[in-house]
């Protein structure tokens, strides 16, 4: 007799693989729009697994282009609620969608891991703060407002964080250069545009919540008498300008 199985010898199919195999087989089908489950599936496999957050545009692409920006959408908002009662939450930056952990998880998640945060001075705060409010701003801008010189090492700081860019020039003689915040400043404070700003006192607190960026080893921790001596300063030259 050949080496050929009788029909009750044959090997017992794997629920979990034949689930697998309907899922790969459906992308490469047209069925996404009447399988709303899978869909909502293969995009929180994205979102979870991401390394950067993820534009609609990019999320459709899961799907060839399939599904339309307002049906991403929906689902989207789908998902978020969803998720709504579990340690994680599914939130928009500028650049896209990203997962994260809700701020309440921070403290035990850094059990594991403690955070080993970079040390940034009282004058990268404050840098930030005008760059963020007032941009575009020139590096005389800065000065001007801070009332003291601003180093190029404070500005090669904030470019090498991700957080300034140069985004032109100014134009007038000497053609300076004009610094404004990034994408990637917004997605890391965990917000969607520079309208989401809060006001100009809370920076301060919402730049060390969001990404823990100072050492409580050093002595220029983070504080709000920065951000008030800006506030200050503003008022005086508003004052002198009446």
């Amino acid at each position: 007799m050949s080496g050929q199985l009788l029909p009750d010898q044959q090997p017992e199919t794997n629920n979990g693989s034949a689930v697998d195999a309907e899922i790969v087989d459906s992308a490469d089908t047209s069925v996404h729009q009447d399988n709303p489950v899978l869909v909502k599936q293969v995009l929180e496999a994205a979102l979870l697994t991401a390394q950067e957050p993820l534009s609609i545009a990019a999320l459709r692409k899961l799907f060839n282009n399939e599904l339309n920006a307002r049906q991403i959408s929906r689902l989207i908002k789908e998902i978020t609620v969803d998720w709504r009662d579990s340690g994680i939450e599914l939130i928009h930056v500028a650049s896209g969608w990203r997962f994260q952990a809700k701020a309440g998880m921070q403290p035990y998640l850094n059990r594991l891991d403690p955070p080993k945060a970079p040390r940034y001075s009282r004058a990268v705060l404050e840098t930030l703060a005008i760059i963020a409010y007032h941009q575009p701003v020139t590096r005389g801008d800065i000065e001007e407002i801070r009332g003291i010189g601003v180093s190029a090492s404070v500005l090669k700081t904030l470019t090498s964080r991700g957080w300034v860019d140069q985004v032109g020039h100014r134009n007038v003689p000497g053609k300076p250069a004009l610094f404004a915040t990034t994408e990637q400043f917004l997605d890391d404070l965990g917000l969607n545009s520079l309208e989401a700003l809060p006001p100009l006192q809370e920076l301060g607190e919402l730049v060390e919540a969001g990404n823990e960026m100072f050492s409580t080893e050093t002595d220029e921790k983070p504080s709000n008498d920065a951000i008030q001596d800006i506030q200050n300063s503003e008022s005086q030259t508003d004052d002198r300008e009446r």
